[in-house]
């Protein structure tokens, strides 16, 4: 597969910051403890799903005071239309705890930090970073990998190797690329039967294969 050039690069950015310089996520969440959870929540999930979830239990468990003590079954039972949800709501009880234990109930802002806490990986951790303080990181979730491979930014066979492909031809503004990406893969880019005919930058595009990470 040909990888994109400097000045197709160039014209990648600019399309995406023209379009997308505004864009946030979909996910749902008035503060920073909503918002970890419900990135938490989305792996493997679509953002739709976890917007249905999340209202009751962020009704019943406000914070992670009430989280922490919650009943595993009763968490198990407000998420149990989303995919894993044995694992994410032992996840996010620990989580809570840990918050509580070593950050004095305040959801950390260091990426280093939240990724010590219960179900948030690298992917997670700069989700919420890019989400929440604008950080300047790239993560790279099934959209990202797709779009990134489609137009030659990338051929890493993982998502590590793929973000750190992303990051150095990218530089800065990588928020913006990161919402950029996942919109246009949702949307227009899409896995199957991608919607060409709006594409961005026909002119650009590699191949409509559709990418998956190893």
């Amino acid at each position: 597969m040909k990888k994109a050039t400097k000045a197709e690069i160039q014209i990648i950015k600019e399309a995406f910051q023209e379009k997308y310089a505004d864009a946030v996520t979909e996910l749902s969440y008035k503060n920073e403890y909503e918002l970890l959870i419900a990135i938490i929540l989305s792996a493997q999930c679509t953002d739709k799903r976890v917007n249905i979830i999340t209202p009751a239990l962020f009704e019943k468990y406000p914070s992670v005071f009430e989280l922490a003590d919650a009943s595993l079954d009763d968490v198990k039972d407000l998420l149990k239309s989303c995919s894993f949800f044995n694992n994410k709501s032992k996840n996010i009880i620990k989580m809570a705890q840990s918050v509580i234990a070593n950050y004095d109930g305040e959801i950390p802002r260091v990426q280093k930090e939240l990724m010590k806490l219960a179900g948030v990986g690298n992917k997670t951790a700069n989700v919420f970073m890019i989400e929440f303080e604008g950080a300047n990181l790239m993560a790279v979730d099934t959209h990202v990998y797709r779009v990134s491979h489609r137009l030659g930014l990338s051929d890493g066979k993982t998502v590590e190797q793929t973000e750190a492909h992303l990051v150095k031809k990218l530089k800065d503004d990588l928020h913006i690329f990161h919402q950029a990406m996942v919109l246009f893969g949702r949307y227009t880019c899409k896995a199957i039967s991608p919607d060409c005919d709006n594409c961005l930058f026909p002119h650009v595009c590699k191949t409509t294969k559709s990418f998956k990470p190893q």
